[in-house]
């Protein structure tokens, strides 16, 4: 009862040194300095949510059932939720140290001594005793060190969490803008066909005028060099689709033979993204929301560096029983107790902890600068991914209009062709003009669809720091 008493008297009085942490400053600012895409509104304050499965956003069955298989199969997402469970142990092993350790040590020693004179003649006399003693020790955290470590362990299981959900949105997003790869060769590979399918017909049109003696073998060898020209286009894309379907496959933790994604035109442009306002983007990105949680780690290891100027406090007290006699071994006779403390403090270390301070203010200082970059970069990223979306909608527009136009120069060039008054180059030139202009807004879509994806990751991909596990939950919650 005393070791209790002693022990609630230090816990009552205990302080904490060092510095209570604030969450940094950064630039505060009232909007992005991008416009929105034409179409687009700036999200209200309760609406500006990007949904936590944003890939439901594009409306494509396949893309999210695929979506769905990267949180759970992904071995890289694995390999970060593992690391994840890594970072909680320590925090209960911080904690443990708020407690008393007990340990005991029962034991059963027989001895033989000579009782007799020193030359060594006297009788032998043998002896066994019997003892089971409990020790319980605790070194009362007068200073808050202790607390210190939990809370520091805690910020960097935390930050360990925020690197698991970004690990995870980022693959989500790679797969994402892979799959609308894929299906923009499948787009290049549907034009070339249609192409080539067109292309035989201009040859066979050509080797009639001279066959009928109109026109000489030259417009028949340019026809068929075009020809094989776009076939040898259209074979090639084949590596890269398969490149793209192999990537997908590694990414839901298949191999790449164990996934076949059919072929598929992409015809929709990207969906808007709901926009809210930059201070929104800090608690939304888990990439800002783990730099930050570094920052207060980094704070708590100065206040456990500052907290061994101070001298410790220790109680310990054992008790337990010991007897010759084994029928006698647990009786209330044979009991014993002892109980004490200590107060121990370093008289000189040669500067060794004010240079610890010191370091460890300098990686608080380190741990800031990190954090207000990161915030600086994702603000980057946003702009950017925002001027990509409004610029590639707007490029659309004269896009569309020069695959009407060169539709149009290819049609009127094989009337002329036909009627005599054009030769074949002119319907080359057309048909090579016209099929620039297709591959362009082929690949513009695809390019508008995968920015589309790095503009959602830049908003956060629909997290929240309200997802961050709380430091109840990495302190007592289940390691699994």
């Amino acid at each position: 009862m005393a070791l209790g008493a002693v022990a609630a008297f230090l816990v009552a009085s205990g302080c904490t040194v060092g510095p209570k942490y604030r969450k940094p400053d950064v630039p505060a600012l009232p909007a992005f300095k991008e416009p929105l895409p034409e179409g687009w509104k700036q999200a209200e304050p309760g609406d500006g949510k990007i949904p936590g499965k944003w890939w439901e956003m594009y409306n494509d069955p396949r893309l999210n059932a695929l979506e769905e298989q990267v949180a759970i199969s992904n071995q890289n997402v694995v390999a970060f939720e593992a690391q994840y469970r890594e970072a909680k142990a320590p925090v209960r092993v911080a904690r443990s140290a708020l407690f008393p350790t007990e340990t005991a040590t029962p034991s059963i020693t027989h001895s033989r001594v000579n009782i007799g004179s020193t030359s060594g003649g006297g009788a032998n006399a043998s002896r066994t005793v019997y003892s089971f003693p409990a020790d319980v020790s605790w070194e009362a955290d007068v200073w808050g060190s202790v607390r210190r470590s939990v809370n520091a362990a805690s910020a960097q299981a935390q930050a360990t969490a925020a690197d698991l959900a970004n690990a995870t949105l980022s693959y989500q997003s790679e797969l994402a803008q892979d799959y609308f790869l894929l299906h923009g060769v499948d787009g290049d590979i549907d034009l070339l066909r249609h192409t080539v399918q067109l292309y035989r017909e201009y040859l066979k049109l050509a080797q009639d005028r001279f066959a009928a003696g109109v026109t000489s073998d030259l417009d028949v060898a340019q026809a068929e060099s075009q020809l094989e020209a776009a076939e040898a286009q259209l074979i090639n894309f084949g590596v890269a689709r398969a490149q793209y379907e192999h990537a997908i496959a590694v990414l839901t933790g298949k191999p790449p033979a164990g996934l076949n994604i059919g072929a598929m035109v992409l015809k929709s442009a990207p969906p808007p993204v709901p926009v809210a306002v930059p201070s929104a983007l800090l608690e939304r990105r888990p990439d800002i929301a783990a730099q930050e949680r570094l920052v207060a780690e980094a704070n708590e290891q100065i206040g456990i560096a500052k907290a061994a100027f101070f001298p410790t406090v220790s109680l310990a007290a054992s008790a337990g029983f010991q007897s010759s006699n084994f029928t006698t071994w647990l009786s209330w006779p044979s009991r014993l107790f002892s109980i004490g403390g200590s107060l121990a403090e370093t008289v000189f270390d040669a500067g060794k902890r004010r240079a610890t301070v010191a370091q460890f203010q300098a990686a608080y200082d380190a741990t800031v600068a990190a954090y207000r970059q990161t915030v600086l970069t994702c603000f980057q990223q946003v702009e950017d991914a925002l001027a990509a979306e409004r610029i590639l909608q707007e490029q659309s527009v004269p896009v569309d209009q020069s695959v009407k136009s060169a539709q149009r120069a290819l049609d009127l060039s094989t009337a002329q062709y036909k009627a005599g008054t054009a030769d074949y180059l002119t319907v080359i030139t057309a048909q090579s003009t016209l099929l620039s202009a297709q591959r362009t807004q082929v690949d513009l879509l695809t390019t508008r669809l995968t920015a589309s994806v790095q503009l959602v990751v830049s908003l956060g991909g629909g997290w929240d720091a309200a997802l961050l596990p709380s430091t109840q939950d990495v302190r007592t919650g289940p390691l699994k």
